[in-house]
């Protein structure tokens, strides 16, 4: 099985990159354009309170360099601390550009910028009555990201380590049982530093990976995006090739039975 015939399929929609990236903290827009060019990223995710979309008509537009004919749009409610926050964030995407695919978000701590799954939950409720298809972010507990599939969001995203943090995976055991138990695609986001961050998770079995402050606050951003698609293709390739068993003790490479000299 090759990448090009093993699609990310998210909201009925296929997408042929695993790697989902945001728009903060580059120098300018055509350093965050050149970023997602070398990332071969296909969904985009806009912290809508934070980057112009056509709110201000006087500012420089996101879109223009990410026009919305090229790439997947996905508003998300950085900087929402109440689900009533997060819905009016996702009610103007809507009436913006007619965006209904959302990240959503609610951060309940300022230092951890962890969820509040409570406010998070409440969120979710009201956008997914309202015919939003919501991708979830949250924390990496089983319960929690099984509740979100069952209520009807269309991914669910739980975070490897706090947003930011670039300390990688930090439970692997934890997003095992959450992908065995997975109903909708799982992608890991926030806390990725590097490539190698990246291919664990492909490893394990996530269907993707969400990431900025990983390339944004590389040395070389651009290198630093190819890095990390590069390690999204070898982390599945390796998933669906799947490894060997891993051994308490050494195992010959060659055979020892039927040897020339005994």
């Amino acid at each position: 099985m090759t990448i090009q015939k093993d699609p990310l399929v998210i909201a009925g929609r296929a997408y042929q990159s695993r790697l989902l990236v945001g728009t903060g903290k580059y120098k300018d827009f055509a350093e965050t354009r050149a970023a997602v060019d070398a990332a071969g990223a296909e969904i985009i995710t806009v912290a809508l309170r934070r980057v112009n979309l056509g709110q201000d008509k006087d500012a420089p537009n996101l879109l223009d360099v990410l026009p919305p004919d090229r790439f997947t749009i996905l508003p998300n409610t950085a900087g929402c601390y109440t689900a009533e926050d997060a819905v009016r964030t996702c009610r103007l995407a809507r009436e913006l550009g007619d965006w209904k695919l959302v990240k959503l978000e609610v951060i309940g701590d300022p230092q951890t910028l962890y969820p509040d799954m409570r406010q998070t939950y409440e969120a979710a409720k009201i956008l997914i009555a309202e015919g939003f298809e919501v991708m979830v972010y949250s924390v990496d507990d089983p319960v929690a990201c099984k509740t979100f599939a069952e209520m009807g969001c269309v991914a669910v995203m739980p975070l490897a380590a706090p947003i930011g943090s670039g300390l990688g995976i930090r439970n692997p055991y934890n997003l095992r049982i959450i992908l065995e138990q997975a109903t909708v695609p799982i992608l890991v986001d926030a806390g990725v530093g590097t490539a190698s961050d990246v291919a664990v998770a492909m490893e394990l079995g996530c269907d993707g990976v969400l990431l900025n402050t990983a390339i944004a606050a590389a040395k070389d951003p651009l290198l630093m995006a190819e890095a990390m698609r590069l390690g999204v293709d070898a982390g599945r390739k390796a998933f669906l090739a799947g490894r060997m068993p891993r051994k308490l003790y050494a195992s010959a490479s060659s055979p020892v039975d039927g040897t020339f000299f005994e």
